[in-house]
């Protein structure tokens, strides 16, 4: 069930529905609910709960009052409608100096029902209304996040140490120290599970090396640690913290390819012909040694020397770029000529995708710059540059790789599945961008056929035009969402056989899988099914409790943790954009229109690439209709029409912080961005 301040709906095998506010009853967002089907007026669908199956929400963040004997908090989440009361037994607002009118975070002991109010007992007293972190704290609360790590993993993590010598009495393991290799992360990275090494070969092909943190020689199944890292399954970045997976002395010490230090990692060899197409790889658990870390601002400074726009880059960055060649000159390496070879062997793979209808989608990624005191200072997009680019073709590839190694021994293991999107999603897209100018009959046809050649040349063509937000975000809505299972069945949106997430194993869960089903199959191949199974019972558990058993639940509960990550992540940039735009209401700013809903219109602007909403009553003294078809919206006195791409002029009206709410007042619209 999904819950929005004015509405409600629940996804059902017929379809979605909407639930009005007294058909939620005691239901809560996210919780999956048994409902009675309904049509209304004109056909509406419509349902009614009858009873909740099971609960999403285990805490709240909200206003502590009281009430006669009572406590009560009252929650700060609008589509939370219920109150919660503290028993007169309860100690717990005493205990943590909780006074009227304190923000606290609360958890539910009781939840409400037809004939009861819901139950609570304070957890933490987190201030008051002015408190820089009480958005993200509502954040947490609402996806039952928490902060901090449970002691016994943290007291097992303190236990363990780097033993390079011990390593390497594992006859797998290869000692690979005397290669030159690389980490490029963002400038502000704490942990590097990635590092790579290429060279080009005497056929005119490269050699690739990908480096990955060998977590798995760390984390034993089934350990302290492991269980918790698989109930969170992964980490979670929000905009003032992250919540990692592994406890900081893995993830920040042990487990990081920090340059100039000795570190376990499992490596995967591949040599690719001068097209940039697999010739053979092979994966290995490895010793390595990185020789310099990178930054992309640094890597793009020197793949960009002598570009227009080059010298134009951040002086800082340059400066970094400088100090990084003079490490790997320091190592007899050339760096300049390093990063070539990786960008062109980057530039060959993009091309094999794209001839085999892989799907690049152009999605920036707004992220809010916060000042020691968690206060936002400025807005930036992240976009996709020929350094992200470069690591994340090696990345994608190590994980191919991988993946078709296992999937070729049917093995059980964590599998990122893509399924083809629905016929239903695609025709609708392809008719709306019809309808719009964006594409022509033929690539319509090609799109509602689920060619994904025609997807991606319908985004590539759209690209610098007026359409590219319409194709890019009607697609990309249009598309299934990857999900993870213990039985390959292909990606489509990378047009891959298998496909399998491998190279992040510090923060997902389902990359120490692939690590621990890979290093037992090596060892059956290499050393004999006999010595593999004395290595089965720490990598892979034995007995109903074994991963080949519980992998499927595994991949269940980390498509689920995964997406609660994202969208906690997600609204948590929301509510900094909230606070960075909280001191400026009345400022006017240009942007493009990005969406269109019964809400109003969603509009990116284009000073920060935030995203706010001209509500309905924003728009001007009339009616507008809303054309889902279309979508766009047209004003019944004027005929004014706002929609997908317009460019508009908006005053910033409004905001609401612990929601993570922007909300413009429209000034003028034109019409498609030239």
């Amino acid at each position: 069930m999904r819950v929005y301040d004015t509405r409600a709906e629940v996804e059902t095998a017929e379809g979605v529905y909407r639930l009005g506010p007294r058909s939620m009853r005691e239901a809560m967002p996210g919780d999956r609910v048994y409902v009675s089907l309904h049509r209304g007026k004109g056909g509406a669908r419509r349902a009614v709960v009858e009873h909740v199956i099971d609960r999403a929400v285990a805490a709240i963040v909200g206003v502590f009052e009281s009430a006669g004997p009572l406590g009560a908090v009252r929650p700060l989440d609008a589509r939370i409608k219920q109150d919660f009361f503290v028993l007169p037994a309860d100690d717990s607002p005493r205990r943590l100096g909780v006074e009227p009118g304190d923000i606290v975070s609360a958890r539910i002991v009781d939840y409400p029902s037809r004939t009861e109010s819901g139950v609570v007992t304070l957890e933490r007293r987190i201030g008051d209304a002015n408190e820089p972190s009480l958005g993200i704290e509502c954040i947490m609360a609402r996806y039952g996040l928490v902060d901090g790590y449970p002691q016994a993993a943290v007291d097992e993590a303190a236990s363990l140490a780097v033993d390079v010598e011990g390593a390497l009495a594992d006859p797998l393991r290869r000692d690979i120290r005397d290669r030159f290799a690389i980490t490029i992360d963002p400038v502000d990275a704490r942990d590097f599970d990635d590092a790579i090494s290429v060279a080009r070969t005497v056929r005119g092909g490269w050699m690739l090396g990908v480096h990955i943190a060998d977590v798995s020689h760390y984390v034993g199944w089934e350990s302290a640690i492991d269980l918790e890292a698989r109930r969170r399954s992964t980490s979670v970045y929000l905009a003032d913290r992250v919540l990692p997976m592994l406890p900081e002395r893995l993830c920040n010490d042990l487990c990081s390819l920090r340059p100039d230090e000795d570190r376990l990692a499992f490596t995967v060899d591949i040599e690719l012909d001068a097209q940039g197409r697999v010739r053979m790889y092979e994966p290995y658990p490895s010793v390595i040694r990185s020789r310099v870390r990178m930054d992309y601002g640094a890597a793009d400074a020197l793949l960009r020397e002598g570009e227009p726009g080059g010298a134009a880059l951040d002086a800082a960055a340059r400066g970094r770029a400088e100090l990084a060649v003079e490490a790997a000159r320091a190592n007899g390496v050339d760096l300049r000529a390093f990063l070539r070879n990786a960008d062109a062997l980057a530039r060959a793979r993009r091309e094999i995708r794209r001839k085999r209808g892989s799907i690049d989608f152009d999605t920036p990624e707004v992220h809010v710059l916060l000042d020691e005191a968690g206060m936002p200072v400025d807005i930036v997009t992240r976009e996709r540059t020929a350094a992200t680019s470069l690591v994340e073709e090696a990345m994608l590839l190590a994980n191919e790789c991988v993946a078709e190694f296992l999937a070729d021994r049917d093995l059980v293991s964590a599998y990122r599945v893509h399924e083809d999107p629905s016929p239903d999603s695609l025709a609708s897209a392809a008719k709306t961008l019809t309808e719009l100018g964006a594409v022509e009959g033929g690539l319509a046809a090609g799109i509602m056929l689920g060619d994904p050649r025609a997807i991606n040349a319908a985004v590539e063509d759209a690209a610098g035009t007026a359409f590219a937000p319409q194709v890019n975000a009607l697609l990309l809505r249009a598309q299934q969402r990857a999900v993870y299972k213990s039985h390959n069945e292909g990606h489509y949106a990378l047009g891959a056989r298998a496909y399998c997430h491998f190279t992040s194993p510090i923060r997902r869960y389902p990359d120490l899988i692939a690590h621990r089903v890979l290093k037992l199959a090596l060892a059956k191949r290499e050393l004999g099914k006999k010595e593999a199974a004395a290595h089965a019972p720490r990598l892979t558990g034995k007995g109903p409790q074994a991963l080949e058993a519980i992998c499927p639940q595994l991949c269940r509960q980390a498509s689920d943790n995964e997406r609660a990550a994202d969208a906690a992540a997600n609204a948590s940039q929301k509510v900094k954009v909230a606070q960075f735009y909280a001191g400026r209401i009345g400022e006017r700013d240009t942007g493009t229109v990005s969406w269109i809903s019964d809400l109003g219109a969603f509009v990116r602007l284009d000073a920060t690439g935030a995203e706010g909403l001209i509500r309905m009553n924003a728009l001007g003294n009339e009616w507008w209709d809303f054309d889902d078809v279309r979508l766009a919206l047209t004003g019944d006195s004027t005929g004014t029409k706002v929609g997908l791409g317009c460019r508009v002029v908006v005053e910033v009206a409004s905001v609401n912080v612990l929601r993570g709410h922007l909300d413009l007042k429209l000034l003028h619209v034109s019409g498609l961005a030239s």
